[in-house]
C-alpha cells in the first residue's frame, strides 16, 4: 500500500477532564491511520507549552481528541483562562479535524447548547440552571418528574440513580452532589420519559451532504424503572443498540439531529442525542462534537457500522479526509457554513 507523504497528529491530554481520548482510543486510531499516511503521531497536551510544541511539529493535519487547554492551572474556574484547540489552530494555519471553536463552547455547556437550539426553533425539553454554590430552589415553570446532571460532563458523568427527582427535597440533594462531586453547575430540565436516540452524523468526502445515522439505545431499567445512560452503563457498554425500522421516527428523529447540527454551527461530524417526550415527540438532549471512536464501544461507531456498513478504518479515514480537505486560509465564511450545507443534509435526513 502506497502510504500518502502527509503527518497526522492526534493530540489528547493525560489530564481527564480536558481529553475526549482514551489511550485505548488515540492507540486503535494511530494504528489505523499509520497503514495511510507517512506519519502518525500522539501529542499529549496539557498545558500551553505542550500546544506550542505541537506547532513546531507542523503536522499536516491535528486529530481532535480535545477541546482546550488552561492559559493559568491555577485558575481553571474562569471560562476566560481558556485557550481552545480551534481557535489556537485556525490562527496558526493549521488544518484540523471537526468543528471550530464557538460549536465546542456551545457543546461544552449543556444549557448553551439547549439555548441555541430553542433560539433555532428545536425542541429541547424546558430547563433551568442552577450554578454551583447557589441554592437548589424549584423554578414553578417546571413539572417534576426533573432530570438533573452537570452541565459540563460528557460520558455520563454525574448521571446516576438519583438524577431523576420527583420533588424540591430530591432535587437539593442531587444538585448539591454534583457540586460536591464535580464542582459544577446543575443543568436541570423536565424528564422526557420516552425512548433515546444516538445520532451520528457524518459529511460525505468532497460533498455538502450529510449522512445521518440513528440508533436506539436500550438501557437496562434501575431499581425506579428508569432507564437512563449513566456513566456506569456507559462504561460496561452494555445498553442495547437497535436500529430506527420505522420510517416515520427515523425521519422525525433524523430531521431534528440534523437541524440541531447546523444550529450549533458543527461541521464534519458528531453525535446529537435525541429522546422522545410522553407524545412520541423527538427533544435535543446534547451534543457530542468529539464522541467516542473506539471500535464496538462508542454510539458513533455503531450508528456508522449499523447504517452504512462503515467499518472502523473506513469511518475514522473519512473523517481524516474531511479534516484534510480544508486549509484554514481557505475557510468559506461562516454565515455559508452553516447555511449551505444544510440544504442537501435535510435533504438526506428527512429522505
Amino acid at each position: 500500500m502506497i502510504k500518502h507523504d502527509k503527518h497526522i497528529v492526534i493530540v489528547r491530554s493525560s489530564i481527564l477532564r480536558l481529553s475526549s481520548l482514551s489511550l485505548v482510543s488515540s492507540a486503535a486510531i494511530v494504528n489505523v491511520l499509520s497503514k495511510h499516511y507517512v506519519k502518525v503521531s500522539v501529542a499529549t497536551v496539557n498545558n500551553l507549552s505542550d500546544l506550542e510544541a505541537v506547532l513546531d511539529i507542523q503536522p499536516d493535519l491535528i486529530f481532535m481528541g480535545m477541546k482546550y487547554v488552561y492559559s493559568d492551572v491555577n485558575n481553571q474556574a474562569d471560562s476566560d483562562a481558556r485557550i481552545w484547540l480551534a481557535d489556537f489552530f485556525d490562527a496558526h494555519d493549521i488544518a484540523y479535524t471537526g468543528s471550530n471553536q464557538l460549536a465546542h463552547e456551545l457543546e461544552l455547556d449543556k444549557s448553551l447548547a439547549k439555548i441555541r437550539v430553542q433560539q433555532a426553533g428545536l425542541a429541547t425539553s424546558k430547563f433551568q440552571v442552577i450554578a454551583c454554590g447557589d441554592e437548589a430552589r424549584f423554578n414553578p415553570g417546571l413539572n417534576f418528574p426533573l432530570f438533573v446532571k452537570p452541565t459540563n460532563r460528557g460520558g455520563g458523568v454525574g448521571i446516576d440513580q438519583a438524577s431523576v427527582v420527583n420533588n424540591v427535597n430530591e432535587l437539593s440533594a442531587k444538585v448539591s452532589a454534583i457540586v460536591d462531586e464535580l464542582r459544577a453547575d446543575s443543568l436541570v430540565e423536565e424528564y422526557l420519559p420516552g425512548r433515546e436516540f444516538s445520532v451520528a452524523i457524518l459529511r460525505q468526502y468532497d460533498s455538502e451532504i450529510y449522512d445521518v445515522m440513528p440508533i436506539e439505545l436500550v438501557a437496562e431499567a434501575d431499581d425506579k424503572g428508569f432507564r437512563m445512560l449513566s456513566e456506569a452503563v456507559k462504561l460496561s457498554n452494555i445498553e442495547q443498540v437497535v436500529a430506527v425500522s420505522n420510517s416515520k421516527l427515523r425521519r422525525a428523529v433524523n430531521d431534528l439531529a440534523i437541524k440541531v447540527f447546523m444550529a450549533l454551527g458543527a461541521r464534519d461530524y458528531g453525535r446529537i442525542d435525541i429522546r422522545l417526550d410522553a407524545k412520541g415527540q423527538p427533544h435535543f438532549l446534547e451534543a457530542n462534537l468529539i464522541p467516542s471512536l473506539i471500535d464496538d464501544y462508542g454510539s458513533f461507531p455503531k450508528a456508522s457500522r449499523l447504517n452504512l456498513g462503515l467499518d472502523h478504518e473506513t469511518m475514522l479515514m473519512q473523517i481524516v479526509e474531511l479534516g484534510l480537505l480544508r486549509t484554514v486560509t481557505a475557510e468559506i465564511d461562516e454565515t455559508d457554513s452553516i447555511i449551505e450545507p444544510f440544504i442537501g443534509a435535510e435533504l438526506l435526513a428527512i429522505s
